[in-house]
């Protein structure tokens, strides 16, 4: 199976390091967590191309081009209420196998917190219109993580990077075995 992985915003920030909170940036969680998935799911066996920019059209097109059999989308969320945690993870609306990745990947994140962090809310299965679960040919997910303008969330997104990493792939590796 053919993975693309693709960390929210601008490699190093530039232009645009999306979401800041805590002393954090979403396009620095983004690459780390998406960083040790590749690793994950190429010791799963699987193929994996990874790609962070700050052109939407480019990721679509690069992850079409490339055949992908599955697109993941990986963010950090924020809200103008510091009280917003948890995790959500989107698909386009209709597509079954967006859902289906998404619901994989949602277990797996809410699973692997359950035990760090009881609290940890699970903010379900979305679904939503954003450019790249829209534009793109394969089922195709876009998580976020937690949000980095909560405090405890934020020290979730900067001391468990692996433990989300571990949960995407695993959420992953369990859609390839639901598939085949």
């Amino acid at each position: 199976m053919k993975v693309f992985l693709n960390p929210g915003h601008a490699p190093n920030g530039n232009p645009d390091p999306g979401a800041c909170g805590n002393g954090l940036r979403e396009s620095d969680i983004a690459a780390q967590v998406g960083h040790l998935v590749e690793g994950y799911l190429i010791a799963a066996g699987l193929e994996v191309m990874t790609l962070q920019s700050d052109s939407l059209s480019e990721i679509t097109d690069t992850a079409n081009d490339w055949g992908a059999d599955v697109f993941v989308s990986i963010h950090c969320n924020s809200a103008a209420s510091e009280f917003a945690r948890g995790v959500e993870t989107f698909s386009f609306p209709g597509s079954v196998g967006g859902r289906d990745i998404a619901g994989c990947i949602q277990r797996q994140i809410v699973g692997a917190f359950a035990e760090i962090d009881p609290d940890f809310p699970d903010r379900g299965l979305k679904e939503a219109n954003f450019y790249v679960v829209r534009n793109t040919d394969m089922p195709a997910c876009l998580v976020e993580l937690a949000f980095i303008s909560n405090e405890e969330d934020a020290a979730l997104l900067k001391f468990q990077v692996d433990d989300y990493a571990r949960a995407i792939a695993r959420g992953v590796t369990d859609y390839e075995q639901a598939i085949s």
